[in-house]
């Protein structure tokens, strides 16, 4: 059984404030995708990668992955109208290539830093429980707002967990999914992702293992961040 890639960087990453889109900023004269392509090419667990990129892009996707020697791309495709289109555009043409007991793990192209223990993790409890989400504790205290300036009631932070790419899946269940919740209209909101989809659908969803490493760079200050843990500034 396969164990493949779905790299999402369809973004246009317009809170960057950037003409170049996020993943296609270089970090030390390498691009933020790459950094992230290359965690997966240098796995031993995974097989192939296809990446979701934003139209007019492609070609420039496919030449860095030549130069930075990313041999496990097997397919670009383009992005859709939202970031679960993006994530199911992916899936049909992971479809194409591959059989339904595959193992798809999805992850944001602009997570650079996540490493070979969470890939790992991620793909054991897919195999073992059917999907596998990378996740986290959550160390601050949630309150419930009551109206703008005051709260009442909180949530015990040990009942919650924090979730974040990469997550792994089936591809037949995966593939079943998306066509399920595109009938029912559910799961394609604004902030949905294949997680909550999964949960709008009524799945039971299955803990890996995370890493406050696994950040995503969705602000300037993000980036410097990430620039601190290249450099050394911040141990990984």
């Amino acid at each position: 059984m396969k164990n493949i890639a779905l790299i999402i960087a369809g973004g246009s990453g317009q809170r960057m404030g950037q003409a170049v889109p996020k993943q296609f900023l270089s970090v030390n004269e390498k691009p933020v995708i790459i950094y992230t392509l290359d965690n997966f090419e240098q796995s031993d667990l995974i097989d192939g990668i296809i990446v979701v990129c934003i139209d007019g892009w492609q070609h420039v996707l496919e030449a860095y992955a030549k130069q930075f020697g990313i041999t496990k791309l097997v397919k670009t495709v383009t992005g859709g109208e939202s970031g679960q289109h993006s994530i199911f555009n992916g899936i049909k043409a992971a479809k194409e290539l591959y059989d339904d007991s595959c193992c798809i793990i999805i992850h944001d192209g602009i997570r650079p830093l996540v490493d070979e223990s969470v890939i790992e993790s991620v793909i054991e409890t897919c195999r073992k429980y059917g999907n596998g989400v990378t996740s986290m504790p959550y160390n601050e205290q949630i309150f419930v707002v009551k109206d703008d300036i005051s709260a009442d009631k909180y949530i015990p932070r040990e009942t919650l967990r924090r979730v974040a790419t990469p997550q792994a899946y089936k591809l037949g269940d995966l593939y079943e999914a998306y066509c399920e919740a595109i009938k029912r209209n559910v799961g394609f909101g604004s902030s949905s992702y294949t997680n909550t989809m999964m949960s709008d659908l009524g799945k039971t969803l299955y803990f890996a293992k995370g890493s406050d490493k696994n950040i995503k760079l969705t602000t300037p200050g993000d980036f410097e961040i990430f620039k601190a843990y290249i450099t050394g500034a911040v141990k990984k």
